[in-house]
């Protein structure tokens, strides 16, 4: 079972916050046993939201079911298969599942789509403040290789990563630079919004992720990793909660795959359900809708890069999830290891476990034999906070960005990689870790802790240090 409270990997001040730790240098802007929701609060809910499975390029016939049965289609991934329906029907997810065509159908939420979802607000810009701190090389890219790696390289113009987040600070000087408003949108309530601005900071954590993959290097405040490619936000985030529902991460990856980003990265879990279940008809399409749209962007050559999280679990021992569902009342239920915890179990991603500066497991950060891809500095990360400042931010969320901007100067270095060799050239070139703890088995090449080892930035361009 959890030993601590779960913490989400993402928010800092809610009480569903990961631990993690903020310091601004300036100031930032403004389950029981039986896994689905009780028939009783059912028949009280509101306006839910569904995910409406069916095959691929074929949803006609289940969008004429979704009106039939007293539900509305909200948004619709076609080339996936997936309709995102509302409906207040207590019975809308019973009816639907027997209609011709429809291959599964489950509620995204247990608490109410917000009535934001119909006509969504632009967040607003944060003002600027003027920057004073000097650039400095901070302990977790010397740690990782990164100030070797800009010896050589320090990206491409022509890589794109895409930030799915709670939204990015675009105008924030060091990464308004690398930042495409072209390929930024909000995929917030689960339908796609390209107008300017959507993509905006609904929180700070987004922006702080954007700063470790790509802050420039211009001689203030931070260094990303890959300070000269390209950052696109894509906000999966709704502004109020700041959760990540299911419909948003499924918009967010086919977006992801149609804008053709190299690189994805994913510091969170997709709420409400910590692990999702298929034995439950509800989690079942979830994790079908979400491997469908992973999948789809990879096929596009987009390579995932997502946190662990910061549960301190062994995801590759499950017991117990009681931090579920997240988004009403969480109950203890008992879980197996067929209950998956998304985007970071799904097939094809790299998986991002955190350590700290004497390269050991940060005692917040999941494990798993054979779930952990690489590990990477993800305690007391310094980056960029929304407004012009810096903030220092702790968790597998901190991690993961250092994955996916050394992912970034992997795929500059070797055009045309594919994300499959990508993601075995991370795996090749990280640099061996041995275990320090009882919990923590395997060999020193890989173990249940670092996987293949911590993530070498300085390797990712070695085929260029003759250049």
């Amino acid at each position: 079972m959890f030993l601590r409270r779960p913490a989400r990997l993402r928010r800092a001040a809610t009480a569903a916050a990961f631990a993690c730790l903020l310091t601004a240098t300036a100031a930032p802007a403004s389950a029981s046993a039986d896994p689905e929701p009780s028939t009783a609060a059912r028949s009280a809910a509101g306006l839910r939201s569904y995910l409406v499975i069916t095959a691929p390029h074929a949803t006609a016939r289940a969008k004429k079911a979704v009106v039939a049965n007293k539900g509305e289609v909200f948004a619709s991934y076609d080339q996936i298969g997936v309709v995102v329906a509302h409906s207040t029907a207590a019975d809308f997810a019973e009816r639907l599942r027997a209609a011709k065509g429809v291959q599964q159908v489950g509620a995204t939420r247990t608490s109410d789509v917000p009535a934001d979802a119909a006509d969504p607000a632009i967040p607003p810009a944060p003002a600027q403040t003027v920057p004073i701190e000097v650039e400095t090389v901070r302990a977790d890219m010397t740690q990782i290789g990164a100030d070797k790696a800009w010896a050589v390289d320090t990206g491409s113009r022509s890589v794109t990563v895409g930030v799915l987040d709670t939204g990015v600070d675009d105008q924030h000087h060091d990464l308004k630079p690398n930042f495409d408003a072209a390929q930024s949108a909000s995929c917030a309530y689960g339908r796609l919004d390209t107008r300017p601005g959507s993509w905006r900071e609904v929180g700070t954590h987004g922006t702080h992720v954007a700063g470790t993959i790509a802050a420039a290097k211009n001689g203030k405040g931070a260094i990303g990793v890959a300070p000269t490619v390209k950052i696109a936000s894509v906000r999966v985030a709704e502004p109020d909660t700041q959760f990540f529902f299911a419909e948003n991460t499924i918009c967010a990856f086919v977006f992801a795959g149609d804008q053709r980003f190299e690189v994805t990265n994913n510091s969170y879990f997709t709420d409400p359900w910590q692990f999702h279940c298929p034995s439950d008809p509800d989690q079942a399409a979830i994790l079908e809708g979400i491997e469908r749209a992973t999948a789809y962007a990879e096929r596009k050559g987009v390579l995932h890069v997502v946190a662990a999280g910061n549960a301190n679990y062994d995801l590759a021992a499950k017991t117990t999830d009681n931090a579920s569902p997240n988004d009403s009342t969480p109950t203890t239920r008992p879980i197996t290891n067929d209950c998956r915890t998304a985007p970071a179990e799904m097939p094809g991603i790299v998986a991002v476990s955190s350590i700290g500066a004497g390269n050991t497991k940060s005692g917040f950060s999941n494990f798993g034999a054979d779930k952990i891809t690489v590990a990477a500095p993800g305690e007391a990360v310094y980056s960029t906070v929304p407004g012009g400042g810096y903030g220092v931010k702790s968790g597998t969320s901190m991690a993961s960005p250092h994955v996916a901007g050394t992912a970034a100067l992997l795929a500059g270095a070797i055009p045309g990689a594919t994300p499959a060799q990508l993601r075995a050239r991370l795996a090749t070139d990280a640099d061996d870790l041995p275990c320090a703890d009882a919990r923590c088995t395997g060999t020193t090449a890989k173990n249940n802790f670092y996987g293949e080892g911590r993530v070498d930035a300085a390797e990712a361009v070695r085929g260029l240090w003759g250049r």
